[in-house]
C-alpha cells in the first residue's frame, strides 16, 4: 500500500512496500552482511561509504554474534566515520535533526526535543547523546535488538504525532538521495516550525516536475506584489491568496530542465485568482501551494 497517492512523486515508493531488515533467530552470514548493509544506508544517511571506510572490527564482531543489530548501530552512530560525515561539518541543530532520523527513523516533533539533545550533548558530550537515542524506550519499542532502524516516520502508528510526518518530509529527499547531497546542504530544515510549533510544507525531491520543487524564501517573508502590481487592497473584496509558484521561467516559459527552477510567492485578490493561475499556467509554471492570505 503506497504511503502516500503522490508515493511516486515524493520518493517514497521504495518504502511503500518494504519490510524492515531484521536478524532473525536462525541467521546465516548472507542475512548478517544483508544486515550490516542496511544499517550503513540507514545511520550514514544513504551515503556513499568506501571500502577503507568501512568498520571492519565493529562487522567482525556483529557477524560472530559477539554484538545485536542494536550494538552495531551504536558502533557506526559513533563512529568518527559519522562524525566526519555529519557531526564536525553541521549545525548542532542539524545534527540533532540528522540522529533523529538515521536512529530513530523521525523527524523531531517539537523545539523541547532539539532542547534536550542540546543540553545533553553540552553537558555529557556527543557519545552520551548517541546513547539517549538508542537506549530509549521509543527505540527499544520499535526496533528492540534485532531490527535495523527505518524510516517511520512515513507511517501511522501508536505514539507517533501526526506533525511528524510532515516533517520528515524536510528531512527525506528520496531514495536515490542522500543526507550529504541535498540541494539545501548543511542548512537546518526544521528550526522555524518547530519555533513556531507550526506543521511543515510537503517537499518534494529535487527534480520533481510537477509544482512539488518549490523552496520558501530563506528571509521568511512574503511579496507584497502580484505579477508585478501592488496588491489593491481597496478592491471589492479583502479576501486573498498567497500563490507559491515552482518552475516558472524568466522569459515566461518553463525553467525546466534547461536552468535552474526559479520559485517565487505571489499575494493575489480574490477576485483575480482564477485570472493569475491562467497567466502562470501559459507562463510555464507549476503551482506549488495556495494559502488564504491576510490583508
Amino acid at each position: 500500500m503506497a504511503i502516500t497517492t503522490a508515493a511516486s512523486r515524493l520518493g517514497t515508493s521504495a518504502y511503500s512496500d518494504a519490510s524492515p531488515v531484521e536478524l532473525r533467530s536462525n541467521w546465516s552470514q548472507a542475512d548478517a552482511k544483508a544486515v550490516i548493509r542496511a544499517v550503513y544506508r540507514q545511520v550514514l544517511g544513504n551515503d556513499y561509504i568506501m571500502e577503507s571506510e568501512r568498520l571492519k572490527s565493529a562487522e567482525s564482531l556483529f557477524t560472530n554474534g559477539s554484538i545485536s543489530v542494536r550494538e552495531f548501530v551504536r558502533a557506526v552512530a559513533k563512529s568518527e566515520l559519522y562524525k566526519n560525515k555529519f557531526f564536525s561539518s553541521n549545525f548542532q541543530t542539524r545534527v540533532i535533526e540528522l540522529n533523529y532520523k538515521h536512529l530513530l527513523g523521525r523527524a523531531p516533533y517539537d523545539e523541547s526535543e532539539v532542547v534536550y539533545h542540546l543540553d545533553l550533548y553540552e553537558n555529557q558530550g556527543f557519545e552520551a547523546d548517541i546513547d539517549s537515542y538508542i537506549d530509549s524506550m521509543e527505540y527499544q519499542e520499535n526496533f528492540g535488538e534485532n531490527i535495523v532502524p527505518y524510516y517511520r516516520g512515513f507511517n501511522t502508528q501508536i505514539g507517533q504525532k501526526t506533525v511528524g510526518f510532515t516533517r520528515m518530509f524536510r528531512l527525506y529527499r528520496g531514495y536515490a538521495n542522500s543526507d550529504r547531497s541535498q540541494i539545501e546542504g548543511n542548512t537546518v530544515r526544521l528550526a522555524t516550525e518547530l519555533g513556531q510549533n507550526a506543521a511543515s510544507s510537503v517537499v518534494g525531491p529535487s527534480g520533481a516536475n510537477e509544482g512539488w520543487a518549490y523552496r520558501a524564501s530563506k528571509a521568511g517573508v512574503t511579496p507584497s506584489k502580484a505579477l508585478g502590481g501592488t496588491v489593491p487592497f481597496g478592491s471589492t473584496s479583502r479576501k486573498a491568496y498567497r500563490i507559491e509558484i515552482a518552475g516558472i521561467g524568466a522569459n515566461g516559459a518553463s525553467s525546466y530542465p534547461s536552468v535552474r527552477r526559479s520559485n517565487k510567492a505571489l499575494i493575489v485578490p480574490f477576485e483575480e485568482l482564477s485570472a493569475t493561475l491562467q497567466r502562470i499556467n501559459r507562463s510555464g509554471g507549476k503551482v506549488a501551494n495556495i494559502t488564504p492570505a491576510s490583508l
